[in-house]
């Protein structure tokens, strides 16, 4: 069974088709890619996926059950969590309450209980400090913990922010351009703490990202989205070298076989006969 399956989805605002019939799955444990140019609807696929929007056709399952109709909070409580392409914090709190904030669902008192302060509310308050100082270890973001959001530079924020959709205890994690801002040391060892992040929490993930050599060395399976439709999809290096994906999205022409060096055309055999030099041979 997939973990995330989207079938024939479609999506207009007004007379602008912004989905067009997309299909896509992520396997357990799976992380897939998603690339495509400025515009193509990535965003808005995972806008769709996780109920901002409202699809005009189509269907969105999690784990066999149609969920196209659910609000976002009912899929976050079921195990979906999202990053933003514009960081989606609390900008005036400090890294450690924006992970105890993204663990509210998981706290069995009562709001009244919170308030007041009441003994029930101790071991739960316990549990998501040492969660969140975990979490934080795990991202190499400890000395980060105490720092206000808003005065962190935008590569450590997306950062924080993928540990604070882990804080959600997320079972899908879909992350819209992790990599921004990131240069190529720092995509690499993002790239090595999703595939850790896969192992140690069994997530299946989605990403987004125009850093396509990020995606294709991480991903299992990548799909590339233009003008609303998949224009391809398949094994990451399969997509990269697709004609199609190199022309509309990579700007490049597609790689191609050396053609063969032409076989050399014989030359006039050497003339052999004796010559005469003054009169004799």
């Amino acid at each position: 069974m997939s973990v995330l399956e989207i079938s024939n989805l479609t999506i207009r605002f007004g007379g602008i088709t912004a989905l067009n019939e997309v299909t896509l799955r992520a396997g357990e444990w799976e992380i897939v890619g998603i690339i495509g140019p400025n515009g193509a609807g990535k965003t808005t696929l995972f806008n769709c996926i996780t109920g901002f929007y409202q699809p005009t056709a189509g269907r969105v399952a999690y784990r066999g059950t149609d969920i196209t109709g659910l609000p976002v909070h009912k899929r976050t409580a079921l195990g979906i969590g999202r990053t933003f392409q514009n960081v989606g914090l609390v900008k005036n709190a400090t890294v450690r309450e924006n992970l105890a904030t993204a663990q509210h669902l998981q706290v069995s008192y009562d709001p009244w209980a919170g308030i007041a302060g009441g003994p029930t509310t101790f071991g739960e308050e316990r549990r998501i400090r040492e969660r969140s100082h975990l979490i934080l270890e795990l991202l190499d973001l400890r000395h980060v913990g105490e720092e206000r959001v808003a005065d962190l530079p935008y590569g450590v924020l997306k950062k924080v922010e993928i540990a604070a959709v882990l804080a959600t205890d997320p079972d899908l994690l879909l992350l819209d351009e992790p990599g921004s801002g990131m240069g190529p040391e720092e995509a690499t060892a993002l790239g090595d703490t999703l595939l850790e992040l896969r192992q140690q929490f069994g997530l299946s993930i989605v990403m987004i990202d125009h850093h396509v050599p990020l995606v294709t060395r991480v991903s299992d399976y990548v799909y590339c989205l233009n003008f609303g439709e998949v224009l391809a999809e398949g094994k990451p290096d399969d997509v990269r070298r697709h004609p199609e994906v190199a022309r509309a999205y990579l700007g490049t022409e597609p790689e191609t076989e050396p053609e063969p060096a032409p076989e050399p055309v014989p030359g006039p055999e050497p003339d052999t006969t004796p010559t005469l030099v003054g009169g004799a041979l």
